[in-house]
Parts: structure tokens; sequence; C-alpha cells
């Protein structure tokens, strides 16, 4: 490698560092069956600590259920799938798991890939190019795998602001009659914890001939009848030409998914490269997805106790004087707005506290509004709470940080 590459690559990092914006991952192994506790590796020793930072809304990745059906399709089918959907890689897990899928959205198919990010970024990506003219109107806070699978398609693309009906109708009304058109959005939006406005997106799709792409990711499991997602929780699911969604998260395994029409689904199967030219998910993953999603389709003990432990962490926060930013939703953020600030607030929690919360920085979020994401679990219990709020607290006195208003 020539010397000034190497030097191009040094000062990219160095800028990194610089802002406060350097990720140094947590080495852990959480413990089964103690989710949220985990052991922290530092170097040859290891430390308990608590997990705040966790997509495992639920914690199913935890489950009975769901590692039984683990362990029986370890010992059936053994541990990789084998190859390609195309090529072997389409085992029975598989098809049961669409299955489930189409069905706990109500349309006619759906299909599974490795992750969400690649669900999203490979349909997308693909409707550009089936659908040549294509104008993508996206949420200007969408997942960055949307952005990317938009970018992928060579789709014009046209940011509205967030959660703005006006300008999304304006942008909608100003484009040209006939032209195919694509409306973004999500259901949860991750960082802010508030909610996509899913009926009136739909009310403008219907008048302006657009379709809808609806990324469920933080509100599959956990919202509506069923746990089907928030499009469902507000009665506007079937009016919704593909829903995505994630097998990481409420489901507690791994993988993404779409749900559609029969149409659109072959239509992704068949020509989008990130789905063709990739290995399959593990059976052992279908199949521990497949009994999350019977459970929670059957189950609203779980999802009761999260909005509870959310509500009350709020509350726990709020009486604390501790900046929490108003949310809607499960999600807890906690207003730094710092990089540099958010980040060493991080090490101190887990240092000195045994609270492990990862900060978050730009590009997750814009610049100057870097904040701690707190994810309350229906297992998380009272003391823990108490834990991390006396923490935190402890924290912001200490370093004489600005309190809620």
């Amino acid at each position: 490698m020539a010397c000034s590459h190497r030097a191009r690559f040094a000062a990219a990092l160095a800028d990194l560092r610089r802002e406060g914006r350097y990720r140094v991952f947590a080495d852990i192994i959480r413990d089964c069956g103690a989710y949220p506790q985990a052991s922290l590796f530092e170097g040859v020793s290891s430390r308990p600590v608590t997990v705040w930072c966790s997509n495992d809304y639920l914690g199913m990745s935890q489950h009975p259920k769901v590692l039984a059906a683990m362990h029986e399709a370890l010992e059936r089918a053994g541990g990789g799938s084998g190859g390609t959907r195309n090529i072997s890689g389409t085992t029975h897990y598989h098809v049961e798991l669409e299955s489930e899928l189409a069905d706990l959205h109500g349309k006619e198919a759906a299909l599974v890939f490795t992750s969400g990010f690649v669900s999203n970024d490979t349909t997308l990506s693909t409707l550009g190019k089936l659908l040549p003219g294509l104008i993508v109107f996206s949420d200007e806070l969408n997942h960055a795998s949307m952005i990317e699978g938009i970018r992928h398609g060579g789709s014009e693309k046209r940011i509205f602001r967030h959660n703005d009906l006006a300008d999304l109708e304006h942008q909608l009304k100003a484009s040209t009659p006939g032209v195919p058109k694509l409306i973004a959005f999500e259901s949860v939006y991750s960082m802010d914890g508030d909610f996509g406005k899913i009926a009136a997106i739909c009310d403008l799709a219907d008048r302006y001939d657009a379709m809808t792409f609806l990324d469920e990711v933080h509100g599959v499991g956990l919202y509506g009848p069923r746990g089907a997602g928030v499009a469902a929780r507000d009665g506007v699911m079937h009016r919704l030409d593909i829903i995505e969604g994630t097998l990481a998260k409420a489901f507690g395994v791994m993988g993404g998914y779409i749900a559609a029409s029969s149409d659109i689904i072959d239509c992704i199967r068949s020509f989008a490269p990130g789905f063709i030219f990739t290995t399959s998910l593990a059976p052992v993953l279908a199949a521990g997805v497949l009994a999350s999603i019977r459970h929670l389709k059957k189950s609203d003990a779980e999802r009761i106790a999260l909005y509870e432990r959310s509500s009350l962490l709020k509350r726990m926060l709020n009486q604390a004087g501790l900046p929490v930013m108003s949310s809607a939703s499960h999600i807890v953020p906690v207003f730094v707005g710092d990089a540099a600030v958010c980040k060493s607030i991080s090490d101190v929690l887990l240092r000195e506290h045994g609270v492990y919360v990862q900060p978050i920085n730009y590009p997750t979020v814009p610049r100057g509004t870097e904040r701690l994401r707190l994810t309350p679990s229906p297992v998380h219990t009272e003391a823990m709470m108490e834990h991390l709020v006396s923490a935190m607290d402890a924290v912001w006195t200490a370093r004489r940080l600005k309190r809620a208003a």
C-alpha cells in the first residue's frame, strides 16, 4: 500500500477521534436466561454489566420457545443453509417463515432476506430498475438502508421534511402526472421515537397515484393486533403496497423481510441481485424467528410489559431532571448535544457504574443532537432502572451538564 494511502486512512480516523465520533465496540457476552445482564470482557478478565441499548426490545432472543426451536433445527438441519435460495438454500423453515410473515401483515406473500438493511437496500434499488422514471419521495429521517437503496436504484429522489404532509403534498403535486411514484417512510423513527403519519400518507398516495413503502422495523412485534406493527394498530395495514420489517429486533433473532402482493414479491425474488446472489438465512435462525412470531401473534404480555417499563423509565428520568427527549414510542432518548461529551458519558457509565449504553452521534443523528438512546425491555427491573437513573444523575451532576428545562 502506498504511503499516501496510509496517510489518508490515518487522517480519516484522526478526524473521527478529534470529533469524538470514533466508535469503540464493547466486547460482551449476553448471559443466556439473565438478559439484560451481560459480561464485559476487558483483556483476559470480565465483569458484569447491564445492557441498556439493545434492539432486542422484548427479550425474545432468550425466550424458551425460541431457544428450543433453534436447538431442534440445529439437530435436524445442521448449521448453515448450504446455498442461495435458488441453489439448495430454500429449506422448509424458510417457506414456513415467509408464509407466517405474509399472514402477519395480511399480504399475499413475503420474502426473507439476511438483514433488515439488505431488505430495504435490495428492494428499493430493484424497484428503481423495474420502474423506469420512478420518483421516490423519502422522509428526511429515513434510515441509511433506505437512502442507500434509493441511491443504488438510480431513481430520482425528493426528500420531504420529516412527517410534514404539506411539504410531501406540494412535492407530489409538482411531479409529472403519469410518472411512477413511491413514498418511502417509517412507522417508528428510532432515534427520536416518534411515529410516522401512516394513514395521512396513504391518503396522499391514493390522491396522487403513488405506491407506498413502509419500514416497520421498530414497530413490528411491538404494536398492533398480533404484533403486526403500527400500521395494523392504526387500521391501515391493507392500504400499504410494501411493508418491510426485521427479524432481529422485537423477534429477537436475525434477518429482514418484505410483505406485499404476489407479483411484487415475485419480481423482487426474480430480479434483485441482493437476494439472488447471497446465501440464505441459516435454518436455525429461521426456526427461531418462526417460533418467536408464532408466540407474539398470540401473546400480548410482552408488549404490555414493554409499554409499562418504557413509561416508568421516562417518568423516573423526568423526575430526576435529566433531559429525556419527548417520545411517543418505547424508545427513550436522552439529549446530550455534543459528540465528545456523549462518548465520555457513555464511557463513565460503563466503567464506573456497569451501565452499557452506546453514544448516538453523527451520521446516525445530525450534529448537535447527539444523545444516549435507552431501550428498556420487559425484563429490565425497577431496581435496574433506579440504578440507571442514579448513575446518570451522578454523571450529570459531576460534569455540571444541562438539565431538563
